[in-house]
């Protein structure tokens, strides 16, 4: 069987993590569409494996969490009656994690939106972590239940509540208002003063901008959410190891302490079996 050159992979890898299509990425590289696709799950598989072993023993000081909807296959509405309720057919979250100083992605996970995601989620995240650290999410009520059986008491957690209001002028599209912001303290001794979580909001664009399957109002969606989650891992390898950050001028990698260099779309290649 004819092997892509680890140049070729780097291109087409390249293209997706830029946030081309499948389709469009065949266009720009001439490779067939299975070929693209199997070369994103044999990178998924790498880039995952590679950071469930890295990114460990982190000293994070400051965590912010968030969930971020998209969808596979179909949107709810439109999901088939003997797939409906089926994972991976409808409404899929993926549920991020953010270091506020190194700007790092130390967990992250696909599923529904609920509490067995949520513990699965956050007993991820607390393996990560060496230390007490400050916690910051919003006000989604399976938080309480996860941080506390993940965490215990050894964490300073605080909720972000964010109260939206509706005007008649707004058209479908348009975000709700904010009409108050409020923050709960719920365990240990959170500082007021990064009680946040405009960096994980602002990796949720990163996200939509990078990814064509995150992107909304358009026709772009994953037809199987396992190849949804081979294109955030590789998203993640990505942004975490390879593209220097506009503020910390290196990775997010290299700030946290994981890697002594700015990987190339190459090393990612080389990853892959």
């Amino acid at each position: 069987m004819n092997r892509l050159s680890t140049e070729r992979r780097a291109q087409i890898l390249r293209c997706l993590v830029e946030g081309n299509s499948i389709r469009s990425t065949v266009r720009i590289t001439g490779a067939s569409k299975n070929t693209i696709t199997k070369l994103l799950v044999d990178a998924g598989e790498a880039c995952s494996k590679f950071q469930d072993v890295t990114l460990r023993g982190l000293s994070c000081k400051r965590i912010q969490c968030d969930e971020i909807w998209s969808f596979c296959y179909a949107k709810n509405k439109n999901v088939p009656k003997d797939k409906k309720g089926v994972f991976g057919y409808g409404d899929v979250w993926t549920w991020t994690a953010i270091c506020a100083d190194s700007k790092l992605v130390p967990s992250w996970m696909v599923g529904d939106r609920n509490l067995l995601t949520a513990r699965r989620f956050m007993n991820d995240l607390a393996s990560r972590l060496t230390h007490r650290v400050q916690l910051t999410t919003d006000g989604h009520g399976v938080y309480l239940t996860a941080v506390e059986d993940s965490f215990g008491i050894d964490i300073d957690y605080a909720m972000l509540i964010k109260i939206y209001g509706s005007t008649q002028d707004e058209t479908r599209y348009s975000p709700a208002e904010i009409k108050e912001i409020k923050t709960a303290v719920i365990k240990g001794r959170p500082n007021p003063e990064h009680v946040s979580t405009s960096y994980i909001e602002r990796q949720n664009l990163t996200m939509r901008m990078s990814m064509r399957r995150f992107t909304r109002l358009t026709n772009a969606f994953s037809k199987k959410v396992e190849n949804l989650s081979h294109a955030i891992s590789l998203h993640f390898m990505n942004y975490n190891f390879c593209r220097i950050h506009r503020t910390l001028r290196v990775t997010p990698a290299m700030e946290a302490g994981v890697s002594d260099k700015v990987w190339t779309i190459e090393d990612i290649v080389k990853l892959i079996k």
